[in-house]
This record gives C-alpha cells, sequence and structure tokens, in this order.
C-alpha cells in the first residue's frame, strides 16, 4: 500500500449527496486507490438539489475529473443530466454513477442492482435459476429487481405496501427480461429459494420484519441490502429456522469495485454492453 500523495497529476472523482457526512463511498475508493497503487482520490461535495445541474455543468469542464458517484437525494435527477446511459440505467430511471468522457460527456449507470448480485456470487450463492421473492420497490429495489432478473432468476415476484408500484415496476421487468416470468404478488415464504429485502424495514432495532410470512427454512437464501446492523431482524429470523442468511456488506464491496471500473480507476467492462 502506497503513501497517498496528491499531486498535478492526480485523478479526481467526487460524490454528490445531501446531506454528505454518512457517506461511505469516499473512505472505500480512497482505500482502494491506496491498496491498487492508483494515482486517484474521491472528495465528498455536499450539494442541494435546486443546485444540482449548475454544479453537473461546472464538472463537465473539469479535464482532469474522472466522474463522480451520485446518491440521496439526486439518483433520479441526474439521469435526465447524462448524455448517454448504460446497462438499465434508463429503464429503471435512476443513476449512482458518471464516467465523465474525454470530450466531457456523461456517461450514467446504475450499479446497485449489479453490485448485490455479484455480492451474492462472492460469497457462493448463484441466483440464476432460483424462485426469487423480492421486498421493495423503490429506487433499491428497482436496481435489484432489474439485475435478478438480467442474472437469469427462474422467476421473480415483488412485494410491495403499495400494490400499483410493485405491478409497474414488475411490468417494466418483463419488458426488458421477457423469458423471466415477473409479477407482483405476496411473498409465499415457504415456497421461494431466495428472499430480498430491499426495504428499508430493518435499519432501526424496533423495526417490524419487511414480510409477515416467516416460513423460513433450511435451503433456501434469505439476504438484505441493508449495511448496518450486519444482522437485521429479518437475516436473524431466517437464520434460527435454519436458512443460509446474506448481509449487505459483499453488495457494497462488490458495487464499490464496479462504481471504480465505470470511472476508470480500475480496468474493466464498466458496463458498457
Amino acid at each position: 500500500m502506497r503513501e497517498t500523495m496528491i499531486t498535478g497529476k492526480t485523478r479526481v472523482w467526487s460524490i454528490l449527496a445531501d446531506p454528505i457526512g454518512h457517506v461511505k463511498t469516499p473512505q472505500e475508493i480512497n482505500a482502494l486507490c491506496a491498496a491498487e497503487g492508483i494515482d486517484g482520490v474521491m472528495v465528498p461535495m455536499q450539494v442541494h438539489p435546486e443546485n444540482l445541474a449548475t454544479v453537473v455543468a461546472g464538472l463537465k469542464g473539469i479535464e482532469s475529473l474522472g466522474g463522480f458517484v451520485v446518491t440521496v437525494p439526486h439518483k433520479t435527477k441526474i439521469v435526465a443530466l447524462c448524455d448517454r446511459l448504460l446497462g438499465d440505467a434508463g429503464r429503471i430511471g435512476a443513476v449512482n454513477v458518471v464516467r465523465r468522457e474525454a470530450d466531457g460527456t456523461l456517461t450514467g449507470a446504475i450499479l446497485d442492482g449489479l453490485g448485490f448480485v455479484e455480492g451474492l456470487r462472492s460469497e457462493g450463492i448463484e441466483p440464476r435459476g432460483r424462485n426469487a421473492c423480492l421486498l421493495g420497490a423503490g429506487g433499491a429495489g428497482a436496481a435489484i429487481a432489474f439485475a435478478l432478473a438480467e442474472a437469469g432468476v427462474a422467476r421473480l415476484t415483488i412485494v410491495n405496501r403499495s400494490q400499483d408500484k410493485a405491478e409497474d415496476l414488475a411490468a417494466r421487468v418483463a419488458l426488458a427480461y421477457p423469458d423471466v416470468p415477473v409479477a407482483a404478488g405476496a411473498p409465499e415464504t415457504a415456497s421461494r429459494d431466495l428472499i430480498v429485502n430491499a426495504t428499508s424495514l430493518g435499519l432501526k432495532p424496533d423495526d417490524p420484519l419487511p414480510l409477515d410470512d416467516t416460513a423460513f427454512h433450511a435451503g433456501q437464501v434469505v439476504a438484505d441490502a441493508i449495511m448496518d446492523p450486519v444482522e437485521t431482524r429479518l437475516l436473524a429470523t431466517a437464520r434460527a429456522a435454519g436458512a443460509r442468511v446474506h448481509p449487505g456488506l459483499p453488495m457494497l464491496r462488490q458495487q464499490i469495485r464496479l462504481m471504480a471500473e465505470h470511472l476508470g480507476a480500475l480496468p474493466g467492462a464498466a458496463r458498457d454492453a
């Protein structure tokens, strides 16, 4: 690991958020740069929503900027400010990482879902062929839904408090991946091979479970996109019933590497296909 030294040749990336104090991506990217000997640094920038377009227009003119990560509350508004979208970003309607090309144009991607799937695979869990149930149809849920369909799950059921929202997401995923049966429905926990929580329920110790049907059992995987706490109440309940559990931290680790590839910090496919 090299000592970080910022010079006139250092490649710069940023993260845009409001508020900014809670973000962990700069620490992870900078640690990766140090470990890999990359002459680059990520700096946090607090940007209020009403200033986002102005800030992004300025960033496009910075020649030493490699791009930026985008998080709450900018993931949906940044879509219209990108010149090009990769993968399912347009269908999902959100972007969380933007690469600045040599000509100043911006290429956006959404890596939440891909990071989740790669996190599963990093722990030896292959989603392909599984009967999957996704809890939550918000931003994270949408990204994970598209990624699970792309990964080739045998079936995907989307469960959400708002049935209309679940049906809308199911229709969009089914249109993009017609070979995967996708529908809004109920958890039917006992019949699932893979259950994924993409809601915020579990962040607080007194949160209720994100589903009422707790018929967990051995032979199935129960996963959570929440990273802190490491073991949510959902995972603890599933573990006690004999299911294999998968926390959110592998998603973060894989997403950091995917982000670094997209930003040009690391060689990789950068999801340009």
